[in-house]
């Protein structure tokens, strides 16, 4: 199973390819942020994530797409553009034919670390000692899209074996 995750921003979307093998090991195949300019407008942010993403899929083929539900704005104007964001990579992930999971933060710290309300450094700790990488990846976005990629993965994985245990 390979899954891109996306961590949707208006500065810097962060993706992170995760791919489980036979074994169940998970490796990194990918991870980095689409930066943004502050001062471009949004429709040309907008295109950026659209064609960075697209490009993504293309290179990567990841099976699945996973992303963050929307939890938290500073204001209003902030929820609008991280709500343009995640459609954009909605769209990025459908116009390639891929399915998209939405999860919320809690469930992906708790699929990660273990706990809800764990610390943003303990999800980054956690990402990398479960993708067995040498530093933690930079930037932030990075790797909070690589756990956002692992909670499906552990989710999915979960899932399956509930479907296939005997009743």
């Amino acid at each position: 199973m390979r899954v891109l995750g996306i961590d949707c921003g208006s500065v810097y979307t962060g993706y992170g390819v995760v791919e489980q093998l036979a074994n169940r090991e998970l490796v990194c195949c990918t991870a980095g942020a689409i930066k943004l300019k502050p001062r471009d407008p949004m429709a040309l942010k907008l295109q950026q994530i659209f064609s960075s993403l697209t490009a993504i899929i293309a290179e990567h083929q990841p099976r699945m797409v996973a992303i963050e539900d929307v939890f938290y704005a500073v204001n209003v104007k902030s929820a609008l553009k991280l709500g343009q964001v995640r459609g954009v990579a909605m769209l990025a992930a459908s116009s390639c034919g891929l399915e998209v999971a939405e999860y919320s933060p809690l469930s992906i710290k708790s699929s990660v670390v273990g706990y809800g309300r764990a610390e943003k450094h303990q999800v980054q700790q956690m990402v990398m000692r479960l993708l067995k990488l040498p530093v933690v990846p930079e930037p932030t976005d990075a790797a909070d899209a690589l756990a956002i990629a692992i909670c499906h993965i552990h989710t999915a994985t979960t899932l399956s074996r509930y479907q296939t245990a005997p009743s």
